[in-house]
């Protein structure tokens, strides 16, 4: 049975009452969010290169992002635009980390990705519920979505 986007943001908050879990959600699910883009960047391309060409977006964070894009454009445009408009900054940040930093993408993603996750799990240990993910994957996916139903509900845009 499909579910609405509605539907699967009032599931997913139903384990993010307390302020502290959702404040810690405010950081460390952009952070997981960018540190998989990142980690994905940082895979060699050599088939993606062989198959699509020299394109800079020739890669398979964008080829990630562009099937979570589709998943979002199936629950919600408005969503999806924002949720596109924060992959495109993923890959920015992705970017500058590569040109500005000496360690190594990956070691830098995966660093952030540990830290972030020990939050999440910190966050859902004072809320005292079980992360939304562990019953449905697909919660992996509503949980930036749901901090951005926030910032459109505070922009008055209808997701």
């Amino acid at each position: 049975m499909s579910r609405t986007i509605q539907s699967l943001l009032d599931e997913y908050g139903e384990s993010h009452k307390n302020s502290t879990n959702k404040f810690i959600h405010w950081i460390c699910v952009p952070a997981i969010f960018w540190s998989i883009v990142a980690l994905l960047h940082a895979i060699p391309t050599g088939f993606l290169q062989y198959v699509l060409g020299s394109s800079p977006f020739a890669n398979w964070a964008v080829l990630t992002l562009s099937l979570v894009i589709l998943y979002y454009c199936f629950l919600s445009i408005p969503l999806m635009l924002g949720m596109l408009v924060f992959g495109i900054t993923c890959i920015e940040i992705t970017q500058f980390v590569v040109r500005n930093f000496e360690m190594a993408l990956w070691k830098i993603a995966l660093i952030i990705f540990l830290i972030a996750w020990i939050g999440q799990f910190y966050g859902h240990k004072i809320e005292g519920k079980k992360p939304s993910f562990l019953k449905d994957l697909q919660f992996l996916l509503i949980g930036p979505a749901w901090l951005l139903s926030f910032i459109y509900l505070k922009l008055g845009i209808k997701y």
